[in-house]
């Protein structure tokens, strides 16, 4: 007897698949079969859709929302494609586009007109991660235009690090003791030791 599989993605932890669990949920999915991954979209090494794949069987039935939902790369879609349909025997059926379902239409015509338009939304799925990268790269160099900074804050140099440093450097104190005096990781001091010395060599040109 045929199983029915659902699978889920979202591209992080933080986005929601309420969407596509009520979708599936309409349908008669057992819950313990439905296989979610929080991952990008952009390749197919994602853990609980390599577990899928490894259980589907001969006519068993895969549900997904959408065409995105199992990837944004043109040609890793169109291969997993013919990995789930020819290798593995399955059906595929994609709840947002009817005529995607492997399950219709299985003579010449039917499988002509399946195959144009999964290439036409793989092509649109890839080209819209495309876009996506590029509006973030758009946002980024225009935020950094507006003197906007990424990553962590600058630690700022402690005030006492001066006196710190000639202590430590005339062997008054110990270098554990340095840190603790400036709350600095060690790190951190030494890049703040080099800019010293630097200003100090610039004062005796």
């Amino acid at each position: 007897m045929a199983t029915i599989y659902g699978y889920i993605r979202v591209s992080t932890r933080e986005q929601n698949e309420d969407r596509q669990r009520l979708a599936l949920s309409a349908l008669p999915v057992p819950q313990e079969n439905i296989f979610m991954d929080k991952q990008s979209g952009k390749d197919f090494a994602r853990p609980q859709y390599r577990r899928l794949v490894r259980r589907l069987r001969r006519d068993d039935l895969l549900y997904i929302k959408s065409i995105d939902r199992l990837g944004r790369n043109y040609g890793e879609i169109l291969e997993q494609w013919r990995v789930l349909t020819k290798e593995k025997g399955g059906d595929i059926a994609v709840l947002d586009m009817p005529l995607l379902d492997t399950r219709r239409g299985k003579d010449l015509m039917g499988t002509f007109l399946s195959d144009i338009v999964l290439q036409v939304l793989s092509f649109v799925a890839e080209n819209e991660r495309v876009n996506i990268r590029q509006r973030q790269a758009e946002g980024i160099a225009a935020a950094k235009a507006r003197g906007v900074r990424f990553g962590r804050p600058a630690v700022p140099t402690p005030e006492n690090f001066p006196a710190v440093v000639e202590e430590w450097e005339h062997k008054r104190i110990d270098f554990q003791e340095a840190l603790r005096r400036t709350g600095l990781s060690e790190t951190t001091f030494y890049r703040r030791l080099r800019g010293l010395r630097l200003a100090r060599a610039r004062k005796q040109q």
